[in-house]
């Protein structure tokens, strides 16, 4: 009996680790290994023809001092675009997702099945009908020109503000649904209680609804600007040349220059800018709650 008890602790201690190796596996074919193999490329020399480049492992540092000298101006204006959206996001999110967890009663599923439809068509469709949208010879340039909110011959698209737009519409899913399931889990009668304290609608969301939705402000803040700085798509589609992002820099590293060492370097260096920003932003606001 003490050897099958002694047995079935063993087995009780190991069962943890076999249920995660899979995704311990998983991690390590897919994130792991790529990303040494891109901090090696980032770390090489290019060598032979455009149209077909040898890579040499030589720990040239240099490729990072060169490619975030060149592309300083698109950095920066990822992450400014980046955060603008995300501000954005929370702004709007906010409203429709307290309506959805507090006001929407029985049409509460309908509701978020209407928020949650447009984001069964592909992301890149998306954007192109936002590009029909935003033309000079559309309705909407049409309609802001004649209240007086566009000069004449103004435009919409191919500005800073319609790539904001795009990446606000395009992410701001993966803020109202973080909300919600934060909004959701306050207790009506918090808010009564409030009330009978004799505070103001002002006052209790202050004090009451937004420090229990934190949560939720983080996860979707950090959902919509990471993807967001690295997005290439909408600043394709509705900028122009003056509001590439550095997205399509490195996409054009690789795929049209194939200057593998400095795309590699931006990369893996925007990855660790935005790890650095989620950290910090994580600890300003706390993650007690985050689960």
């Amino acid at each position: 009996m003490a050897g099958v008890a002694s047995s079935s602790r063993q087995r009780s201690r190991i069962a943890p680790y076999l249920m995660v190796l899979p995704a311990l596996v998983y991690l390590a074919v897919f994130f792991v290994v790529p990303f040494f193999s891109l901090a090696r490329t980032s770390l090489s020399e290019t060598a032979g023809s455009v149209f077909m480049p040898t890579l040499t492992f030589a720990w040239d540092f240099g490729n990072y001092t060169e490619a975030f000298t060149l592309y300083r101006d698109q950095i920066f204006r990822s992450f400014g675009y980046a955060f603008v959206a995300t501000i954005l996001c929370l702004l709007l999110a906010f409203p429709l997702a307290y309506v959805i967890a507090f006001k929407a009663g029985r049409f509460k599923n309908l509701i978020l099945g209407l928020v949650i439809l447009p984001f069964f068509v592909t992301f890149l469709i998306r954007t192109i009908a936002w590009k029909t949208i935003l033309a000079d010879e559309g309705w909407v340039v049409s309609a802001l020109g004649t209240v007086g909110l566009l000069p004449d011959e103004g435009r919409l698209l191919s500005t800073s503000w319609a790539v904001i737009g795009g990446l606000t519409y395009n992410w701001i899913i993966f803020m109202i649904l973080p909300l919600y399931v934060s909004l959701e889990k306050i207790d009506p009668r918090l808010l009564e209680a409030s009330k009978d304290l004799y505070s103001s609608t002002p006052r209790s969301f202050r004090r009451v609804i937004l420090p229990l939705s934190m949560p939720g402000v983080l996860a979707g803040s950090m959902l919509v600007f990471i993807p967001a700085v690295g997005d290439f798509i909408n600043a394709d589609y509705l900028g122009s040349t003056q509001t590439t992002m550095i997205g399509n820099v490195i996409q054009k590293q690789f795929l049209v220059v194939k200057d593998y060492p400095a795309a590699a370097a931006l990369s893996l260096g925007l990855m660790l800018l935005i790890l650095v920003g989620v950290l910090l932003y994580t600890r300003a606001l706390g993650t007690e709650d985050l689960v």
